[in-house]
């Protein structure tokens, strides 16, 4: 495949305070995540459910429109990165390592150390997270694939030591869908949701003070009871603790005109970025705060909603249409700063 180099003007580019990703204050660590919309490559894995993601699939999904989606994938992390990309990157729907090589390797983010943390999981189409951390930046301590003992995507935790100052735990998640109805689906996600706070109390128990972020596509809001009850991750930032999870997320419930995905004309935050109260009240190291979490939102990556009132993103396909547009959902990014 040939190397993608191109210049983008992406202040020209941005709409509704995208200008928060180019900021002149730039984070010392800046965290994304994005749910990349079937992020496949164009071969037929016999193992998974990907025929629809192959040039003679429903979907005709050729190299040509592999490379556009490549190159879409580059243009969002450069826009929010501003003068620098991010430090590290969470995904979902990736298909496997090899998409992961190519958008490092075969666009212009090959100038810059980014490592991959990635496993497979059960998923029956295949789709995997993952996450990308520049190594001139960030150290791996661990990692881990956190089983769900149903076929659905794993969780991955990546514990990474940042600017060889602070250990910073991350968790990268895609919950199970609301297919079948919201309510109907609702308990595969608070058993995901389950798995995922025992973790994070072991977490808790051998550091009260561990620095932690939780990323990804939860298929809920924050204000569902997976995340509320099971995760108990808290929408309230008065009289912070250490050791409890806050919902970033839920600020962005109460402040923002639109969320990360658009269902029917209905913005929903699906997207959340969640931290333990260690990163809200430190003393020293890593720092964030309920304002430094944003929604991506730059004009090239919505379009005008013709069939309900508003706006939305432009996926990768419109049914079986090609429309080589980003994703259906928009990414979400978190900023962090090093207090001495």
């Amino acid at each position: 495949m040939k190397k993608i180099f191109f210049v983008i003007a992406f202040p020209a580019l941005c709409y509704w305070g995208c200008n928060k990703a180019d900021s002149q204050i730039r984070a010392d660590v800046r965290i994304m995540f994005y749910n990349t919309e079937n992020f496949f490559d164009t071969e037929d894995d016999t193992t998974t459910n990907d025929n629809d993601f192959t040039p003679d699939g429903r979907l005709h999904w050729t190299p040509d429109k592999y490379t556009q989606k490549l190159t879409n994938i580059y243009k969002v992390i450069a826009g929010i990165g501003g003068w620098q990309p991010p430090e590290i990157i969470g995904f979902s729907e990736v298909e496997n390592r090899k998409v992961l090589n190519d958008l490092l390797f075969e666009t212009p983010l090959s100038k810059y150390q980014y490592n991959i943390v990635h496993y497979d999981s059960p998923d029956l189409r295949g789709i995997d997270v993952a996450l990308l951390f520049r190594s001139d930046k960030c150290r791996l301590l661990s990692q881990e694939a956190i089983y769900i003992p149903f076929r659905t995507r794993n969780i991955l935790l990546a514990k990474l030591l940042v600017a060889n100052t602070d250990t910073l735990c991350v968790f990268v998640n895609h919950w199970p869908s609301r297919k079948g109805g919201e309510i109907e689906s609702e308990d595969s996600r608070i058993q995901v949701a389950s798995i995922l706070r025992h973790k994070v109390d072991s977490l808790l128990n051998d550091n009260p003070e561990a620095k932690i972020v939780i990323m990804g596509d939860f298929n809920d809001e924050p204000n569902n009871a997976s995340i509320v009850q099971t995760l108990k991750a808290q929408t309230s930032y008065n009289d912070i603790t250490n050791s409890q999870l806050y919902n970033l997320s839920a600020k962005l419930a109460e402040t923002s005109k639109i969320g990360t995905y658009n269902y029917m004309g209905q913005w929903q935050i699906y997207d959340q970025m969640i931290v333990s109260g260690s990163l809200l009240t430190p003393k020293h190291g890593l720092v964030t705060n309920v304002t430094d979490i944003h929604i991506y939102n730059a004009e090239f990556l919505l379009q005008t909603d013709d069939r309900y009132v508003g706006i939305k993103p432009i996926p990768t396909y419109s049914g079986i249409k090609y429309i080589g547009g980003f994703s259906d959902h928009l990414p979400v990014f978190l900023d962090l700063f090093l207090k001495n």
